[in-house]
């Protein structure tokens, strides 16, 4: 091998250990990013990492006072507003090894290299209905329903 291309073959090796160490440092600082919220009221604390997966979620004694559809609607507000952070730093922590113009955001939902109108629309989640809790059960045959509320007969 002449020194040219002996040279040229240390340097590519040179790039190739140093593109690794600064991956190895981001995937520690992604295994390190969490988010976390708390409700206006402070009757709720959640924790999210990277991925936006909850990881702790605190209640505090008043949140025995709401009803259940309001608790339920608080931790899913503030377990979203958790993964939004989590969100942001993670494209924080990947921007520096991207390459220049690539919106991490985009990468990391998988429409990095896709037009517009070939992104779908996320589809809406489905809502609940929630308990009428001034609903009548006097009429209600409890012995003959199975485990869904549903009558057999």
């Amino acid at each position: 091998m002449t020194t040219d291309h002996r040279a040229r073959v240390d340097e590519l090796l040179a790039d190739y250990r140093r593109s690794r160490d600064q991956l190895a440092s981001v995937q520690r600082d992604l295994a390190r990013v969490s988010g976390s919220a708390t409700s206006p009221d402070g009757v709720v604390t959640a924790v999210v990492d990277a991925r936006g997966t909850l990881t702790d979620l605190e209640l505090t004694d008043a949140a025995y006072r709401l009803r259940p559809a309001q608790l339920a609607q608080l931790v899913v507000r503030t377990a979203r507003e958790a993964a939004a952070k989590a969100a942001e730093r993670t494209y924080q922590a990947l921007e520096p090894v991207l390459p220049a113009g690539t919106d991490p955001e985009a990468l990391v939902r998988g429409t990095a290299d896709l037009r517009p109108e070939e992104v779908a629309p996320p589809e809406p989640a489905a809502r609940r209905r929630p308990a009428d809790d001034d609903e009548d059960f006097e009429q209600r045959d409890w012995l003959n329903v199975d485990a869904t509320g549903r009558s057999v007969r």
